[in-house]
C-alpha cells in the first residue's frame, strides 16, 4: 500500500538553479528527481512511467485516500460514488443562465475522477486536436497525439494503426449491450445517421458502442492501470491524504512543495521538476496560491505575486449537458457490470464551423438532473437520451476564495453563457426527441417523463434546457498550452517564467476536445512523460 506517512524533507542538488536548498534535514531522504501533485489519471501515468527508469525517484502526492472504495469497481454504480469521500463534493457559484449554483464533481482519490466518473473511453473527432495547433500549441494536433493514446490503452478487433493493443488500459464496448441502447442505434439508423466503424477512435462521425475502461465487468481505473501495479517500485514514493499547501518557489525556481499531512506541515525538494497533475481546477488553484496567476486577483487576496500569468484560472470550460428522460414500457434488464452510456454519437449541428460538434448519448437509466422528477434509477423502469454541445463557445474562471489551498476555489464554468452554445443545446434537445420517438424504439417506450410537455418555441426550449442542465464533469483549459501571453504552458508543458515547473492534466487543453475528456488525459500524460524524460 502507498505510504502515508511522507518523509520530513530533502536536499535539492539540480543544475537547474545556482544553490542547494535546504529543508528540514531531519530524517533526510535521498532527494527526489520529481514531485508529481495528485494522482488522478495524469498523475497516476505520469509517476509510473516516469519511475521505469530505476535511476529516477518520483514523489506522487494525493489529497485522497489510497483505499479504493467497493463501489468503484461495479461501473452501474458510479453515482453513488459521487455522494462519498472520493469526490470533493463541491459545487459551481451560482450559474447566469440558471440562476443556481450546479454540483461540480471531481475525483479525490487515486485514479482521480478516472475513479468515480461513468468510464466512457472516447477521443473527440481528430479536427478539435488540430484546433489546438492552430491556437500555438505546436506538437499537440491529432497525429502528434495519436502514439500516445495508442500507447495507453489495449483493443480488440479495431484498426491498429488507429488504436493501441498492448497499453494498459483494457478498453472497449460492452459485451452485452442493453437491449434499449441496441434499440436506440437502430433508431439513428432510422433516421439517417451514419453507423461510426469506431466511435471512440477519433476519426469517424455517426453512431455506435461506446468503449469504456471496464474488463469483464470491473471498472479499471488509471490507478488500476497504471499505478497500483508499481507500488512495489523502490523508486516510487505515493503519500495519499495529504493537502499540497503551496509551491516553494525562490528566484523564479520551483524547489518543491509544502504540505500537510497528519496535522504536520512539510517541506520537501525535487531535484529536476515539479508536475502538476490536479486537473483543471486543483492545478490552477495551486498556481494561484503559489503566487502564479492574474496579479490584481493574488494582491487582492493578499498573496504576493511571483509570477503575473493571466491566463492561469482563465479559459475553464466543460461540456453542457441535458437529458430527454423515457419511461419503459417493459422491464429492462438490470446490468450494474455496464456502464450507463453504452452508446454514442457525434454529429454535426446545423451550425458547426469545423468539425462535429453534438454528442448524443444513449443510456440505459433514467438519467436527469436531481431537481427533476422521473423513473427511478434502480428497477429497470427508464432510459434517457443525453445531449451535449462538445465544442462550446462559453469560458468561465477558477478564482480563489482564500490564499489558503484548503478552502475550495469559485468555480463558473459559465454553463450556456454563450447564445450559440444554446442554439445547439436546442437541436440536441430536437435530435434527442427525435431519437426517442424513432419506431425502432416503440417496444420499450413508454411515456417521455422528461421534458413530458410541449416545447413550442424558443423561450420553452430555454426554459427546460435551465431546469434540466447537468453537469458532465469534463472541466479543461485553466492553464492552457501556447506562445501567447494568455497561455500558462508552452508546448512542452514547462509554466512560462518558472524554471522547474511543469503542468500535464487537462487543464492544458487550449479548446474543449469533442468527446468525454478522459481518454484524452490519458495521451497528454503519455505525452508529457515522454517530453520529461526526454
Amino acid at each position: 500500500m502507498p505510504t502515508t506517512q511522507p518523509p520530513a524533507g530533502a536536499r535539492r542538488e539540480s543544475s537547474a538553479a545556482p544553490y542547494d536548498y535546504l529543508l528540514d534535514l531531519d530524517d533526510t531522504p535521498a532527494p527526489y528527481d520529481y514531485i508529481v501533485v495528485g494522482a488522478g489519471t495524469a498523475g497516476s501515468v505520469i509517476a509510473s512511467r516516469l519511475t521505469e527508469d530505476p535511476a529516477v525517484r518520483v514523489l506522487l502526492v494525493e489529497a485522497g485516500s489510497a483505499t479504493a472504495l467497493p463501489e468503484m469497481a461495479k461501473p452501474g454504480y458510479w453515482p453513488v460514488l459521487l455522494g462519498t469521500a472520493a469526490n470533493w463534493g463541491e459545487q459551481t457559484v451560482e450559474q447566469s443562465f440558471t440562476g443556481t449554483p450546479l454540483p461540480l464533481p471531481r475525483g479525490r482519490a487515486l485514479g482521480g475522477s478516472s475513479s468515480i466518473n461513468g468510464l466512457n473511453f472516447v477521443r473527440g473527432h481528430r479536427s478539435s486536436y488540430d484546433a489546438w495547433v492552430e491556437q500555438g500549441a505546436t506538437g499537440w494536433g491529432y497525429d502528434d497525439l495519436l502514439p500516445y493514446f495508442r500507447r495507453s490503452e489495449t483493443t480488440q478487433g479495431r484498426d491498429p494503426a488507429l488504436r493501441g493493443t498492448d497499453g494498459p488500459m483494457l478498453v472497449g464496448p460492452t459485451l452485452d449491450p442493453s437491449p434499449v441502447i441496441v434499440a436506440a442505434l437502430a433508431a439513428t439508423r432510422e433516421l439517417g445517421y451514419p453507423e461510426a466503424a469506431d466511435v471512440s477512435g477519433g476519426v469517424d462521425v455517426g453512431f455506435g458502442l461506446s468503449d469504456a475502461n471496464a474488463s469483464g465487468g470491473t471498472r479499471q481505473s488509471a490507478a488500476d492501470a497504471y499505478l497500483r501495479p508499481v507500488l512495489d517500485r523502490p523508486n516510487l514514493v505515493v503519500v495519499t491524504d495529504t493537502m499540497v499547501n503551496r509551491l516553494s518557489i525562490v528566484d523564479g525556481v520551483c524547489l518543491g512543495i509544502e504540505y500537510t499531512a497528519a496535522g504536520k506541515r512539510t517541506k520537501v525538494v525535487a531535484r529536476k521538476e515539479v508536475i502538476l497533475t490536479a486537473g483543471a481546477i486543483g492545478s490552477a488553484q495551486l498556481l494561484m496560491v503559489s503566487g502564479v496567476g492574474p496579479a490584481e486577483h493574488l494582491r487582492d487576496l493578499g498573496i504576493d505575486v511571483v509570477r503575473d500569468l493571466p491566463g492561469v484560472g482563465s479559459n475553464l470550460h466543460d461540456h453542457p449537458m441535458s437529458t430527454v428522460v423515457y419511461e419503459s414500457a417493459a422491464a429492462m434488464p438490470e446490468t450494474p457490470d455496464n456502464i450507463f452510456g453504452q452508446g454514442v454519437g457525434l454529429i454535426h449541428s446545423e451550425r458547426a464551423l469545423g468539425g462535429p460538434d453534438l454528442q448524443l448519448l444513449l443510456i440505459s437509466k433514467p438519467y436527469r438532473a436531481h431537481t427533476l422528477d422521473g423513473p427511478a434509477y434502480d428497477n429497470g423502469s427508464g432510459y434517457s437520451i443525453a445531449f451535449s454541445a462538445m465544442l462550446p463557445f462559453s469560458r468561465g474562471t477558477v478564482r480563489l476564495a482564500s490564499p489558503d489551498a484548503g478552502v475550495g476555489p469559485l468555480i463558473d464554468p459559465n454553463y450556456l453563457g454563450d447564445v450559440r452554445d444554446e442554439v445547439v443545446m436546442a437541436e440536441g434537445l430536437r435530435v434527442a426527441r427525435a431519437i426517442g420517438e424513432a419506431d425502432a424504439l416503440a417496444e420499450w417506450r413508454g411515456a417521455e417523463a422528461q421534458p413530458g410537455r410541449p416545447l413550442p418555441d424558443a423561450e420553452s426550449v430555454r426554459d427546460y434546457l435551465r431546469e434540466s442542465l447537468v453537469v458532465y464533469f469534463h472541466y479543461a483549459g485553466t492553464c492552457r498550452v501556447g506562445t501567447d501571453e494568455l497561455a500558462v504552458v508552452d508546448p512542452e508543458l514547462r509554466v512560462r517564467g518558472i524554471s522547474g515547473l511543469r503542468v500535464a492534466d487537462a487543464s492544458i487543453m487550449p479548446s474543449p476536445v469533442s468527446a468525454n475528456t478522459n481518454a484524452t488525459v490519458f495521451a497528454i500524460a503519455e505525452r508529457a512523460a515522454a517530453l520529461i524524460a526526454a
